[in-house]
């Protein structure tokens, strides 16, 4: 049993449209609200001692959810935010692929040197998202933290030493132990996989 367990927002707009939201302020929509519920259900037999969020919207709204049914008040810390996508958050992936096909498939690789053109870089989100499950493991344990899915992907990577591949597509709503490998032991629930942006 890991200590520390990843949950990946409730569905929201942006994931079907396939945009970026980066670090923008996007709410659940109807299905993302379900399965919050449906998360916090699966949760609750894990016995958690706490809850860790992203201060982001959506990941709020999801970690309220499993607050209420775990009676946990979460942390929020802001090392556990979505990737700063810069130029091109609030663009569909379509408009970058075709504008930019190198850099969007340098993105859709993850390449450990790709930055986000007036964004962030995946090897800065690695570090600041392992220096938050860093603190995260030094608290309460077992421990839930409910964030984005490029925040999963970094962790993941981070444990494995390697970029982790598995992580590309963990559904909304899903629980993933942080451990190497962690990808490929994912309690879904009844989420579909859609783009981490």
């Amino acid at each position: 049993m890991a200590n520390v367990y990843l949950a990946r927002h409730g569905q929201t707009a942006y994931n079907l449209e396939r945009r970026f939201q980066g670090q923008l302020p996007v709410t659940l929509d109807d299905t993302g609200r379900k399965q919050a519920v449906e998360l916090a259900e699966r949760a609750a037999a894990h016995g958690f001692a706490a809850l860790w969020s992203s201060p982001l919207l959506r990941a709020r709204e999801t970690a309220a959810v499993v607050a209420e049914r775990l009676g946990l008040q979460p942390t929020e810390d802001a090392r556990l935010m979505e990737t700063d996508a810069g130029d091109w958050t609030d663009r569909l992936f379509t408009e970058i692929q075709a504008e930019e096909p190198t850099a969007f498939a340098s993105f859709a690789a993850g390449d450990s040197t790709f930055a986000f053109p007036g964004g962030e870089s995946f090897a800065h989100q690695e570090e600041r998202v392992a220096a938050a499950l860093a603190d995260v493991e030094k608290g309460a344990l077992p421990a839930l933290v409910v964030c984005h899915g490029m925040v999963i992907r970094a962790a993941l990577s981070g444990r494995a030493g390697h970029w982790e591949r598995h992580a590309e597509r963990v559904p909304n709503g899903a629980l993933v132990p942080l451990e190497a490998g962690g990808a490929e032991h994912v309690d879904l629930g009844g989420g579909e996989a859609t783009p981490a942006t």
